[in-house]
């Protein structure tokens, strides 16, 4: 094991094997399926199935190779050997150092997939004693990553071994399987309402304190925890979820000791290797459901709703100031202003803001501004933060966070972990949050935990297994 104060990350990069194996293969008829087959069969410890923007979705999987990071060290992992060392409260900042090392590494370029725990907030913004002692940021560097468009299968892996196992998959007919089982909808509306009783106490307080002037606006959630039997599938959640929804991008992993279904209705950012960067923050919500002439009349209620549009526009301007902080002077522009975007059971108001990062700054420090998303904090986001800890039971830990694909290029495509499945040890559970502001009320703030609750929950499914 090698530690100290700087390790040589060189060594740990020389030490990662490149993906020397790639071969391309006729498209699949169903993406979706496809990744999620490939993660039920559990080819290695940790994996990540990861939809990106026009329908892409990418299989990633691997156990050897990966860096993780909490409020005082980091460790990175490659060919059995260990590098750690101290990160001085500064845990993004030695993650990214880290990462960067293997941009030199000649195999045409690596992604990375990972996520950022939500207390990675307080040493960000806000106060780094409460980022607690877990990790804050882990990462995987593939052994095989598979990448599924409408026109290609692409595979590409550390040796001939590792695309065997992918191939063999790929060619094999799909195994029948049994209907997993599901919650009847009156199981469904009861997990949905738990804890909503203290939820509203925890909303109107929220709200005195943003009338007394302490904050703008809070994002406070509710945790609703599902029992530990039946035991749910992750898998199957996900494909039955993502069948029901519209999201912004999705996922399904098992990584760094968290499981995760998910289906973000927007990004944290997207950086291009081309320095572009973009958030798209959603604020504003009204339900959305099967009858058409219902959700316009409510698309025209969200619209115009006094509440709504300042929740909208306060988290616009602080992404703006956000990005303007890493963008080149003038490049910031808002490219869309408060659109009604689909999102499974609900719609949002969504604007988008985009930039040019300023030369020599990279997507870590576009993030390290960005993060956490403003529609799951609050403005400003040190008194949001300190909001949430009052008023808020136990640790969001990936909710709120961020589940990202990267590049040793320099691109990074960060989701927001909100409408997720979560799992950790033994527990799993969902988790909901509502924009509070001066004219909230606990009543409707309920109701809009509820809504946005019944994106996933009526998708769970079980297995005896």
């Amino acid at each position: 094991m090698s530690t100290g104060p700087r390790p040589t990350w060189e060594a740990w990069a020389k030490s990662v094997p490149p993906l020397a194996c790639a071969s391309t293969r006729e498209p699949c008829h169903d993406p979706a399926a496809t990744a999620t087959r490939l993660a039920q069969a559990r080819l290695a410890d940790q994996y990540m199935v990861y939809e990106t923007e026009g329908g892409v979705w990418h299989f990633a999987a691997g156990s050897a190779v990966s860096v993780t990071a909490n409020a005082t060290s980091i460790t990175a992992r490659a060919s059995g050997r260990t590098w750690t060392s101290r990160t001085d409260q500064q845990p993004l900042t030695a993650f990214a150092t880290a990462l960067s090392a293997l941009r030199d590494e000649g195999d045409g370029g690596r992604h990375f997939y990972g996520w950022a725990a939500f207390e990675l907030s307080h040493l960000l913004h806000a106060d780094p004693a409460a980022g607690g002692d877990q990790p804050l940021l882990h990462v995987l560097i593939p052994s095989v990553e598979v990448t599924l468009t409408g026109d290609r299968t692409l595979v590409r892996a550390v040796d001939e071994a590792w695309a065997r196992k992918v191939t063999d998959l790929l060619v094999e007919t799909p195994a029948r399987r049994g209907a997993p089982d599901e919650l009847p909808p009156e199981s469904t509306e009861g997990v949905i309402a738990a804890g909503a009783g203290a939820y509203g106490r925890a909303v109107a307080r929220t709200v005195a304190d943003i009338r007394a002037g302490f904050l703008e606006k809070a994002v406070v959630s509710r945790k609703v925890p599902l029992p530990a039997e039946p035991r749910v599938d992750f898998p199957e959640t996900y494909l039955a979820g993502r069948r029901a929804n519209t999201p912004a991008r999705s996922y399904l992993m098992d990584l760094g000791g968290y499981r995760a279904a998910g289906f973000s209705p927007e990004t944290v950012l997207e950086v291009g290797e081309d320095g572009r960067v973009s958030t798209q923050p959603l604020a504003g919500t009204r339900a959305r459901g099967a009858d058409p002439v219902e959700n316009e009349r409510r698309r025209v209620e969200l619209l115009t709703d006094p509440k709504e549009i300042h929740e909208h526009a306060v988290s616009v301007r602080l992404a703006w100031e956000e990005m303007e902080a890493v963008c080149r002077p003038g490049s910031v522009v808002v490219e869309e202003f408060m659109a009604v975007r689909p999102r499974g059971s609900v719609q949002h108001l969504a604007s988008r803001v985009t930039g040019r990062l300023r030369p020599g700054t990279g997507p870590w420090a576009a993030f390290a501004s960005l993060f956490p998303a403003i529609t799951a904090t609050g403005v400003s986001k040190r008194a949001a933060l300190q909001a949430l800890a009052r008023h808020e039971e136990g640790v969001r830990g990936l909710y709120g966070g961020a589940v990202f694909r990267g590049s040793t290029g320099g691109a990074l495509d960060a989701a927001l972990v909100l409408r997720t499945l979560i799992g950790a040890g033994d527990e799993v559970w969902l988790r909901a949050g509502a924009g509070v502001t001066a004219q909230s009320s606990p009543e409707r703030e309920i109701e809009e935990t509820c809504e946005k609750l019944r994106s996933v929950a009526p998708y769970l499914r079980f297995t005896e297994d």
